[in-house]
C-alpha cells in the first residue's frame, strides 16, 4: 500500500479518538511518535506500527510510503486535523501509534560487567526519557522503575530518549523490596545515589554486577530504598548547588562504573 491509495478521514473517526487518548498521557503499552527523525529511528527497529496518520501538505511521500509499508492501518488527515493532533510545532505530517516492547525479568542473564540503573519515583516524562537514553549510552543492561509516576508510554519519553525507549529494556516493580531482592538474587551490589552520603562514587567497588539507585528530582529516594541496607554514594558538589539533575547524576555514575569494568 502507498499513501496515495488512502482516502482522508474526518475528525469523528474512531482511530482519531483513540490517538487523542494516546497523545494525552500515553496508553499502557503504546506510544505516539511524530516527526521525520523520530520515524527514521522507528524504522531502524522491528517495532510494530499499529496506525499511521499522514498529512500530505506537511510531509514527504518518500518517508510516508516507507512507514505505510510497515503499518497495520494507514489514514490520511488534513492540515486542520494535524494541528489538533500534533504535540509539536513541526511534525512533518507523520504521526504513528506503536507498541512498546515488553521485557520480562525472568529472561535476563547477567555477568560481572552488567550494569543496571534503578529510578525511584521518577516524576517527569522528560526525565524518564533522558534516563533511558543514558542507560543506552552507557551500555547498561536495563532501567528498573520503582514507585514511578511518569509513564514510559508518554509521548515526551520517545523524544527525550531519542527513540531508545524502543530498544532499551525497562522493567517495573510495584514493590521496592521485590526490586532489591531480584537484583541481589542476580548478584548485584546496590549503590544508593544520596547527596548526604559521606562516601564518594569514585571510591566504590564496581567489579561485579553493579546497580545504582537514583531518586526523584523533588523528594529524592524513598524511605523504602534506604531501608534496604544498600551502600550510599554521593557526587561531590564543588560549587553552590547542593545536587545535580537526576539524569546527569545517573550518567556520571553509570559511566564511572562502565569505565572501571571495561578498563578505559
Amino acid at each position: 500500500m502507498t499513501v496515495h491509495d488512502v482516502r482522508p478521514i474526518g475528525a469523528q473517526h474512531p482511530r482519531l479518538r483513540d490517538l487523542l487518548t494516546v497523545r494525552k498521557d500515553g496508553s499502557p503499552g503504546r506510544i505516539m511518535i511524530e516527526g521525520h527523525w523520530e520515524h527514521d529511528r522507528l524504522l531502524d527497529t522491528l517495532t510494530p506500527i499499529e496506525t499511521f496518520f499522514w498529512c500530505p501538505e506537511a510531509g514527504t511521500t518518500y518517508a510516508a510510503d516507507r512507514i505505510a509499508e510497515r503499518a497495520a492501518e494507514v489514514y490520511r488527515i488534513s492540515e486542520k486535523l494535524l494541528t489538533r493532533l500534533s504535540r509539536k510545532s513541526r511534525s512533518d505530517g507523520l504521526i504513528s501509534v506503536v507498541r512498546l516492547p515488553v521485557w520480562r525479568p525472568r529472561t535476563f542473564r547477567f555477568t560481572n560487567s552488567s550494569l543496571v540503573l534503578v529510578a525511584d519515583g521518577v516524576e517527569y516524562a522528560g526525565n524518564l526519557g533522558t534516563l533511558i537514553r543514558t542507560v543506552d549510552a552507557a551500555n547498561a543492561d536495563c532501567l528498573i522503575l520503582t514507585s514511578r509516576r511518569a509513564r514510559p508510554s508518554h509521548p515526551a519519553v520517545y523524544s527525550a530518549s531519542r527513540g531508545t525507549v524502543l530498544t532499551t529494556p525497562v522493567l517495573e516493580f510495584d514493590d521496592v523490596g521485590r526490586a532489591a531482592e531480584w537484583l541481589r538474587d542476580h548478584g548485584f551490589r546496590l549503590h544508593l545515589a544520596d547527596p548526604a552520603a559521606t562516601g564518594s562514587y569514585r571510591e566504590g567497588a564496581y567489579d561485579g554486577p553493579t546497580a545504582f539507585v537514583v531518586g526523584s528530582e523533588g523528594s529524592g529516594l524513598s524511605k523504602a530504598w534506604h531501608q534496604q541496607g544498600c551502600e550510599a554514594v554521593s557526587i561531590p558538589m564543588l560549587g553552590q548547588a547542593d545536587s545535580l539533575n537526576v539524569a546527569l547524576s545517573a550518567g556520571i555514575l553509570l559511566f564511572e562504573a562502565r569505565a572501571r569494568k571495561d578498563g578505559w
